[in-house]
C-alpha cells in the first residue's frame, strides 16, 4: 500500500483526513485565510503536494458543498429594462437551485449616492456576491471597495465604476453605444440642419455619461451642421423626462433629433407627441421593451440601441459564481453585444 491516495479516489475530505485537520481548516489554507498555525498550514500543503491535489478543484468542491447567496442591487422604480433583468433572474430558479445558489434583489435609489452607498454597506457579511447598477461617485466607490476588502465578490452591472476594486463589469461598451446612436441620428436627419436634444437619467451614472461622450464625439466630427443642446436629466422617470423635454421643445422649434440615453421613454414620447412633433424629430433610444416596440411600430421612435437583458442576468450570475469558486471567467461568453433594432427588424 502506498502513502498517497489515488487520483480517482481523491476528495477534499481525504486531504483533510490525511493532514489530520477539519474541512474548514483546509478551506482556510486553500484561500490563505488567517487563523491557522504555521505547522498546520505545512501539513495541509504537504498532503496537497503529495497527492497532486489541484486547489481549483478543491475550491469547486467547496463551492458545491454549501449554498451561496448573491444579491442584485437594482434601481427602484418602473424601469422596464431593469425589470426585464429581474424577470430573467426569476426564470433561472431551477438552474440556481441545482447549483445551491440563492439570488435576491434589493431595490434602491441608484441616483442618490448616499442612499446607494448605505444600501451597499448594509450588505456586508451577508452575501457571497453582489451585482450592482452603480453610480460613479466617491461614496459608492468606497462602499464597493469595503465589500471587496471584506471578501465579497462584486460585479458592476449595466453601469460601471472602473476606479473601484470591483472584480468585473457586465454590460455593453457604452461609448460605442453612444457613438452608434450619434451615427443613427445624424444619418437619419439627413440634409436637414437644426438642433439635437439629449435626455439622460443622470450624468453621474457612468453608462449614461459614456453614452453622451460617444454621441457628442460623432456629432462634432461627422455632423457639424447639427447643434447639440445641453443635456437634460430626467432620472429615468417618465414624468420628469416629459416635463424637461416639453420645456425644451417649447423653446426650440428647430429640434430635428433626439437621443434618449436611458429610461423615461414614455415621458419623452409623450412630450414629442403633445408638441405635435412625434413624426418630425428623429428619435433614438435604448432597449427593446413593450413600450419601445410600440413606439417603433408607430414610427414615433426610429431606432433602439439594444442589449440583451437575459444575457446580462445570466452573465452576472455566472461571473459571480466563477469568482466565488476561483474559476476563470469566460470573457467571450460574457461579452454583451450592441444591437440596432428598428421597425423592420423587431425581434
Amino acid at each position: 500500500m502506498t502513502d498517497t491516495l489515488t487520483a480517482t479516489a481523491l476528495t477534499l475530505k481525504d486531504i483533510a483526513r490525511e493532514a489530520g485537520v477539519s474541512l474548514a481548516t483546509v478551506d482556510r489554507v486553500l484561500h490563505n485565510r488567517p487563523g491557522v498555525r504555521p505547522d498546520t498550514v505545512r501539513r495541509v500543503k504537504a498532503a496537497i503536494e503529495r497527492n497532486a491535489f489541484q486547489p481549483h478543484v478543491a475550491a469547486a468542491e467547496l463551492a458545491r458543498s454549501r449554498a451561496r447567496r448573491f444579491v442584485f442591487v437594482m434601481p427602484a422604480g418602473p424601469n422596464p429594462f431593469m425589470q426585464q433583468i429581474e424577470a430573467y433572474l426569476g426564470e433561472m430558479s431551477a438552474w440556481l437551485s441545482a447549483r445551491r445558489l440563492g439570488v435576491e434583489v434589493v431595490a434602491t435609489d441608484v441616483f442618490d449616492p448616499s442612499v446607494l452607498a448605505a444600501a451597499l454597506e448594509a450588505l456586508s457579511g451577508n452575501y457571497d456576491g453582489v451585482a450592482v447598477v452603480a453610480l460613479d461617485h466617491p461614496g459608492v466607490r468606497a462602499a464597493i471597495n469595503d465589500l471587496v476588502d471584506a471578501g465579497t465578490r462584486v460585479v458592476t452591472l449595466v453601469s460601471d465604476v472602473p476606479s473601484s476594486r470591483r472584480h468585473h463589469y457586465v454590460g455593453i461598451d457604452n461609448i460605442a453605444a453612444g457613438r452608434t446612436a450619434g451615427a443613427l441620428v445624424g444619418r437619419l436627419v439627413g440634409q436637414r440642419s437644426g438642433k439635437v436634444a439629449i435626455v439622460a437619467g443622470s450624468q453621474g451614472l457612468r453608462d449614461h455619461s459614456e453614452r453622451i461622450f460617444g454621441f457628442n464625439q460623432v456629432m462634432a466630427t461627422e455632423f457639424p451642421g447639427l447643434s447639440v443642446l445641453p443635456v437634460l436629466e430626467g432620472r429615468d422617470e417618465d414624468d420628469r423626462s416629459e416635463q424637461v423635454l416639453a420645456r425644451l421643445l417649447g423653446r426650440h422649434a428647430d429640434i430635428v433629433g433626439l437621443y434618449n440615453v436611458g429610461a423615461g421613454t414614455q415621458g419623452v414620447a409623450k412630450a414629442l407627441s403633445d408638441a405635435g412633433r412625434g413624426k418630425q424629430v428623429v428619435f433614438v433610444g435604448h432597449d427593446v421593451t413593450a413600450l419601445t416596440r410600440r413606439l417603433l411600430l408607430q414610427g414615433v421612435m426610429d431606432a433602439a440601441i439594444s442589449q440583451n437583458p437575459g444575457h446580462e442576468a445570466r452573465a452576472a450570475v455566472r461571473v459571480l459564481l466563477a469568482l466565488a469558486r476561483g474559476e476563470p471567467i469566460l470573457r467571450e461568453q460574457e461579452k454583451i453585444r450592441i444591437d440596432i433594432v428598428m421597425r423592420d427588424n423587431l425581434p
